[in-house]
């Protein structure tokens, strides 16, 4: 919790409150009393601008607080291929959905007697759904792990 201690330390060494700093800073005062109480940390952004604003580095911001280190590296993060992950993910979804569809249509066939066939005639039929959804999330999930 070194950032919360080191932000209100340099605010109160300006000798401005907290609205005055938000005002400063284009957030609102909560903003400010959340990361003094160490419930949520600032943007690289706002580091950079606090950072001009006390006049400190921002390794005396940053290096002490391991959990807002960890926040800055996961939103500088970025997706290797975004495309085809989103590719993977709507595989997923349409083959989820088909096997949904499929069971619901068994099961109004088998209850209620509607006598419905629903892509019953080749095996790729009664297995792709399948394939598609297992394809879909083993991509999807590979590709979650990859950024640039």
């Amino acid at each position: 919790m070194y950032f919360s201690s080191k932000i209100k330390e340099e605010r109160q060494k300006h000798n401005l409150s907290q609205q005055q700093l938000g005002e400063k800073l284009n957030i609102s005062r909560q903003s400010i009393s959340k990361w003094e109480r160490g419930e949520s940390y600032p943007s690289i952004e706002l580091l950079i601008k606090i950072s001009d604003l006390f006049e400190i580095t921002l390794d005396e911001l940053v290096k002490q607080d391991n959990s807002l280190k960890e926040k800055i590296i996961k939103d500088s993060q970025q997706l290797a291929y975004p495309r085809w992950k989103l590719f993977f993910d709507i595989l997923l979804t349409i083959g989820f959905f088909i096997i949904l569809a499929k069971i619901f249509v068994v099961i109004g066939n088998k209850f209620f007697d509607l006598n419905i066939a629903f892509l019953q005639g080749s095996l790729l039929f009664q297995i792709g759904p399948f394939f598609m959804s297992i394809i879909g999330a083993i991509g999807s999930e590979s590709l979650a792990k990859k950024y640039k």
